[in-house]
């Protein structure tokens, strides 16, 4: 019986590439939809990112989040989840009108 001392041949599966999902739309979170202590991070986090630069003068953290409180009440500005990106931000309402939120 002859000794074969080839390697056993290689197999390459190949998969259909998936067809690309529709990217789902942010979702809008109402302030009243979270509770307390995650709204307050949600704001915290959205202050204190770069970017977010309140003039020449530094205004203390509390100062921004009761501002972007305010705001969120008044309803001048939302929270927006992004499903694609499992992130979190805050825009102000003028930035979402005409979006099916």
């Amino acid at each position: 019986m002859p000794h074969d001392d080839a390697p056993d041949p290689e197999y390459v599966v190949e998969l259909d590439a998936a067809p690309e999902a529709e990217e789902a739309p942010p979702i809008r979170v109402r302030p009243d939809d979270l509770a307390p202590d995650t709204l307050r991070a949600v704001v915290e986090s959205f202050v204190l990112r770069e970017g977010t630069d309140y003039g020449l003068q530094e205004t203390p953290l509390e100062t921004k989040v009761a501002q972007v409180m305010a705001q969120l009440q008044r309803g001048d500005a939302h929270i927006l989840f992004e499903p694609s990106s499992e992130t979190v931000t805050i825009v102000v309402t003028r930035a979402i009108r005409g979006l099916d939120l």
